[in-house]
Formats: C-alpha cells, structure tokens, sequence
C-alpha cells in the first residue's frame, strides 16, 4: 500500500495582482509544501478564481485580500501570515524546478545556526526559453526560518529579507522566472522599476554623479552578460543583459534629473527676442 508523502514543515508565500496567467504552475510546483499563504492586492481577472480552483483541489492555500502596502509591505504581510518553521519568498511568476524541489528537504533540516538559504533564479528568455543552470542571477534570500528575518521596508523596489543569523548558497536547484515580456513591455517595466529606485534614492538623499551616469550601465550589462554568463545565449542573452543596462541607466538619468529639478526648476528663460539668459550650471 502507498503512502503520501508527509508535506515539508514549509510556508511558501506569494503577493499577487492580476496573474490569472501566471500563479497556476506557480501553485503546483509548491505541492509539497505543508502551507501556502497567498496575499491579492485586488486582482480583477480570474486569479481569485484559479487560486480557489486549488483550494478545492486540496492545497493547503490560506488566502488573503490585503490593500497595497508597497513591494516590502505586502511581502512582509505575507510573511507574517506563514506557521510553519520554513518560509520561503516566491512571485507568482516563478516556480521550483525539479532540482530545487529535491533539495528541499535537505535546506529544511540545516544545523540551527543556519537561518536561511540563498537561491538562484533561471530567467525564460522569449526566443530561447529558460537559461540553463550554468547561467544564473544573483543568489537571493528566499528561503528563511520564521521569526529570524524581516522585510527592509524603506526599499521601494528590489526588496529583500535582512535575516538575523547565518545565510549559506544553495548549491543546485533554481527557481524558475517565467514572463516573457516583449521588449514593448518590458522597457514599460524597466521605466517603472526605475523610477521606484530612483526616488527611493533621492529621498535618501544620494547624490548624483556624472561617473555612476556613464558607467554603471556598462557595469550592469557586464556584470550580467560575462559574469552572470548570459553570453550562453546568443542573442536573447545580449538582449536580457542589455536592458539590464537600460535600467541602471534611467535610474541614474531620473536621480540627475530629481536633483536638478530641485536645484532649479523648470522655467523658460528665453529674452524677448528668443535670446538665452539660462545662468551656467
């Protein structure tokens, strides 16, 4: 006679808005977790709907209607709603490939001064599909025991868990980043990601510098073309690294541009006959 297997002592746990498209495969590669808390910020499509789809199914899914708090708000809403020991940061967007999945187990019974794992994430990249393993972003904190980290709430964008202990690297498995945006749309996004990081910036009171203007783009491509290994793929990669680079560059663009509106506002300083009188900067 066959037995279940028990669910991992883990809460995964999800913000959402409007992913009718999305949180399907989402929500079944987080079969073997024991929770699964899911935060709604007021979708309108059919999110609801599916999410429910899975309750009845017999996920383990406690659901949430919360207003938005803020990327950093909402997560850790989210996070706060979590019981088990485990708890483990995805997007609806995302999913545990097959590799990660079978570690789990593994992280879940780390020694207690480990309090929380860093994991790779595989971008699908439209025209070639996910990168392979060997091509990764940056290691994330995804993966923390509950009660031993909280969410930086003064992060507008790019929001993170600042843990209280030890973090270690996975080793192997990915979580998979599935929204393959047309560059229409993901110069859109890029836009508005940008501008989050370049306020918060501002209001920080970071000042701009024409070096950061010029070469953090480079950087930024770089970083992600030759280190990340984005080069593996072909062109789909060069494109994935160079819009890398377009948002490292608008946000030093509207953190210059902030400062200089503050400086001196905009105001046409054109003589009666056309002439120029702006002062010299």
């Amino acid at each position: 006679m066959m037995t279940t297997p028990r669910p991992l002592e883990l809460s995964a746990f999800i913000i959402c808005l409007n992913e009718e498209e999305y949180i399907g495969n989402c929500i079944e590669s987080l079969a073997d977790c024991a929770e699964i808390v899911i935060v709604d910020s007021g979708s309108t499509d059919a999110t609801v709907d599916i999410v429910r789809s899975y309750e009845q199914r017999g996920f383990p899914i406690r659901f949430f209607v919360e207003p938005w708090r803020g990327y950093a708000g909402q997560k850790q809403f989210a996070l706060d709603q979590c019981t088990k020991p485990w708890c483990f940061n995805i997007d609806a967007d995302e999913r545990l490939d097959a590799a990660l999945r079978a570690l789990l187990p593994e992280l879940l019974a780390a020694p207690d001064d480990i309090v929380g794992w860093r994991v790779a994430r595989r971008p699908y990249l439209i025209g070639y599909g996910y990168v392979p393993e060997k091509v990764r972003e940056r290691q994330n904190l995804r993966l923390i025991r509950r009660g031993k980290g909280a969410y930086d709430l003064s992060q507008a964008v790019h929001e993170g868990i600042v843990p209280t202990g030890r973090v270690e690297k996975t080793k192997t498995g990915s979580i998979l980043h599935y929204r393959p945006l047309r560059m229409d749309e993901q110069i859109l996004k890029e836009n508005k990601y940008s501008t989050l990081k370049a306020d918060q910036q501002f209001q920080e009171g970071k000042k701009p510098k024409l070096s950061k203007l010029v070469f953090s783009p480079i950087v930024y491509f770089l970083r992600l073309y030759f280190h990340n290994g984005l080069w593996r793929c072909g062109a789909a990669g060069f494109i994935e690294a160079g819009t890398g680079g377009v948002y490292a560059f608008l946000t030093q663009a509207k953190l210059y541009q902030r400062h200089g509106l503050a400086r001196m506002p905009n105001r046409d300083m054109a003589g009666p006959q056309g002439s120029a009188t702006n002062p010299k900067i």
